[in-house]
């Protein structure tokens, strides 16, 4: 009984420690540190909290009756999270770096786009959360489009491409 107690712990040992050289997690094996690391987990988290609100506010505007409580809501969310985007770029987060992320390497050859990318962001963000709260849907509809230019011209530039 031992004999099979002192195998199985040398197996999950090998295990283990294979497991430790493939170096999976979300940094694919790259040597980040951890705030490096935190900050790509962080502004995934952070992007996917934007697509959650902007789809949300874009499902009511296209119901027959938009709940403009829930738009609302949806574009302070958006808004808080499109303010966290500048901060979530530390240097040496870019797929370059090993880790799993599609943000390239021309955020940092180019900081003041990319200020400007951002700043975008945070201002389109901004006026469709005045929109809502003042209840102006039409408002809110071009403030929709402004969102998703913003959105396609940062992607254009500082974001991997998909297909």
């Amino acid at each position: 009984m031992a004999n099979l107690f002192n195998r199985g712990l040398l197996a999950t040992g090998a295990l283990t420690l294979a497991l430790a050289g493939c170096g999976g997690g979300d940094t694919g094996g790259a040597e980040l540190s951890a705030t490096q690391s935190q900050a790509i987990k962080d502004r995934q988290a952070n992007f996917k909290d934007i697509g959650k609100s902007f789809k949300a506010i874009r499902s009511e505007l296209e119901g027959s009756e938009p709940d403009l409580a829930v738009i609302a809501a949806s574009a302070d969310a958006l808004n808080a999270s499109a303010q966290r985007v500048p901060g979530l770029f530390p240097e040496g987060t870019s797929m370059d770096s090993g880790a799993k992320t599609e943000a390239l390497s021309v955020i940092w050859e180019k900081p003041e786009e990319f200020s400007e990318a951002a700043a975008a962001l945070v201002k389109a963000s901004a006026d469709i959360k005045a929109f809502a709260e003042a209840g102006d849907l039409s408002a809110v509809q071009g403030g929709v489009r402004s969102i998703g230019s913003s959105c396609k011209t940062c992607h254009d530039t500082f974001r991997v491409k998909k297909n």
